[in-house]
């Protein structure tokens, strides 16, 4: 089977997902990451966001559909052993988590999952863009009341049992939690240390992929997006981890 014909086919034979689950338009921009130069701003082109964080019953159906990503099957090249450990087996779990984010997911499996409905993962700096956003505002960073909200939660994360989908707020563009319940595979999760313009990337100061970085920053207040980019820099595709979720965009 050519690759080609391999993502034709996981689109015609998608599954079904719940009705909640819509895409959202998210207007385009400039967006600078926190450890960039002014000369570094990116442009992001409008696309479109799932409202919701892919949940665990939504990824029972993709485990049904396609038995390869079960716990029992999945090749070991994709996830780590961590791989839905909170499930109770390859297709059962808690009724209390049904309607929850669901994680322990590798981006691998992420990733495939998108690709079944015609979707992809977001990139980082679309991501961030759409995360920016308050429930009144396309930039909510320039809210003390918003950016206290975000550091309240990185301070104190919610249970894995208690993370159930729109708990949070829906932002200016219809996005729910996107801050508040997990954090979130992107595209590009892996991009964080390979940005500098030089070819040794010599211009790169490492030291801001971590929370303290945020003290030799542009913007010291926002230290929420610095542990972001901390996650980010020290994953690996295949890691399955407990408060790691993600949701589509296109």
């Amino acid at each position: 089977m050519t690759k080609t014909f391999f993502f034709i086919f996981l689109f015609l034979s998608g599954f079904k997902i719940s009705a909640q689950t819509k895409l959202m338009k998210i207007g385009g921009g400039i967006y600078l990451p926190l450890y960039s130069l002014d000369s570094q701003k990116i442009k992001v082109m409008p696309f479109q966001l799932d409202n919701y964080l892919v949940s665990n019953a939504e990824y029972l159906a993709f485990v049904k559909n396609y038995p390869e990503w079960k716990k029992s099957k999945v090749k070991k090249l994709f996830v780590d052993g961590g791989y839905l450990k909170h499930w109770k087996s390859d297709t059962s779990f808690s009724d209390s988590i049904k309607d929850n984010p669901v994680v322990n997911i590798s981006w691998f499996a992420a990733k495939t999952y998108c690709a079944c409905q015609g979707k992809r993962l977001a990139t980082t700096s679309e991501w961030e863009l759409a995360a920016q956003a308050s429930e009144t505002s396309v930039n909510g960073y320039k809210d003390k009341k918003f950016n206290q909200w975000l550091l309240d939660w990185v301070a104190k994360p919610q249970p894995i049992n208690k993370r159930k989908r729109g708990s949070t707020f829906k932002n200016f563009y219809g996005v729910y939690d996107m801050h508040g319940l997990v954090w979130e595979w992107t595209y590009d999760f892996n991009s964080a240390l390979t940005t500098g313009e030089s070819r040794e990337n010599g211009g790169l100061d490492n030291s801001k992929f971590c929370g303290g970085g945020s003290f030799s920053s542009k913007d010291v207040r926002n230290y929420a997006a610095f542990m972001r980019y901390a996650m980010r820099s020290s994953l690996k595709a295949k890691y399955c981890v407990s408060n790691i979720g993600f949701r589509c965009a296109k």
